[in-house]
């Protein structure tokens, strides 16, 4: 790829960054640094190197990157929509959507390349954006290097719309957004928190609209305008409204029923066609266990 020559001047970390959104800054300063960037045929290995622009670049990805160490599975997938380029499934409460430590196999990752051969020559196997694991709901795949590149652009210019549906605990009667950043916890690693970007927070915004109020809790609707971990959860706990059977920000209220996980559900996806460019929407109902707290709440 040629350097544009409006980034003549900027580091190369810097000028990679923008070019190749879909990874991180600290990713690719690794990269560097071990020799996988070449500018004009050399390899580089000093993430400040300054550039004149029109310079040629070329990224070789580890091996690992590639996910040769990651095993096909026939995992079945609910597939609402499919072509050349994108996969958009509805994912069910339970399932891992990437490989980690403790859950090597099983994942969607897993199932995603068993069914679309090649797709494991894509980074993360075309996953773009995350559900946690309790959390059901539409989660697109780019099949493609170009798909997955124009849907991380649209993800952080804001142009993609998630909505999700969530039990929160509390009535909340008026509608309103959540603007605070988000960050790691700083005693409890492996929770988010909310934190001042002086911290390491990033910006974090998430709108919330109230649908049916019960005796002690609320059907909201969710709209996020960023994509951080956890964000809904964090931002709701945050205000005084965790969600009911969220294990980790909630705790037990014995006026509510007993939820399994986290009683959130990504309803609605919106986004324009990576090849097209066609705007494109997709909607699915609760599912079944959600379907079956929000009548218990109806009537309790």
């Amino acid at each position: 790829m040629t350097v544009p020559d409006v980034m003549g001047g900027r580091r190369l970390d810097q000028a990679l960054a923008e070019m190749l959104p879909q990874y991180s800054r600290n990713r690719l300063q690794t990269w560097i640094r071990d020799g996988c960037v070449t500018l004009d045929g050399e390899p580089v290995g000093e993430p400040k190197r300054k550039l004149l622009g029109g310079e040629q670049l070329l990224l070789e990805l580890p091996d690992d990157e590639f996910l040769g160490a990651e095993q096909a599975e026939d995992i079945p997938l609910a597939i609402v929509y499919e072509d050349e380029a994108l996969l958009v499934i509805n994912k069910p409460a339970g399932l891992v959507v990437h490989p980690g430590s403790g859950n090597r196999n099983g994942t969607l990752m897993n199932a995603l390349l068993h069914h679309v051969p090649g797709i494991g020559e894509v980074p993360r196997a075309g996953i773009v954006h995350r559900l946690d694991k309790e959390t059901s709901g539409l989660l697109v795949v780019a099949k493609t290097l170009e798909a997955q590149t124009d849907l991380v652009r649209q993800l952080q210019a804001r142009t993609v719309k998630r909505q999700y549906l969530a039990v929160a605990a509390g009535v909340i009667r008026r509608d309103g957004g959540v603007d605070t950043p988000i960050g790691r916890h700083p005693v409890h690693r492996i929770k988010m928190a909310v934190v001042p970007e002086s911290r390491g927070g990033k910006p974090a915004l998430t709108w919330y609209r109230g649908l049916e109020i019960y005796a002690h809790s609320t059907l909201i609707e969710c709209s996020l305008e960023t994509g951080r971990t956890h964000q809904i959860r964090v931002h709701m706990a945050s205000i005084g409204h965790p969600l009911l059977g969220d294990p980790v920000y909630g705790k037990r209220d014995p006026r509510l029923p007993a939820f399994h996980r986290q009683a959130l559900h990504a309803t609605r996806l919106g986004l324009l066609h990576p090849v097209s460019g066609r705007q494109m929407q997709w909607e699915v109902p609760l599912p079944e266990d959600m379907r079956e707290l929000v009548d218990l709440l109806r009537h309790g």
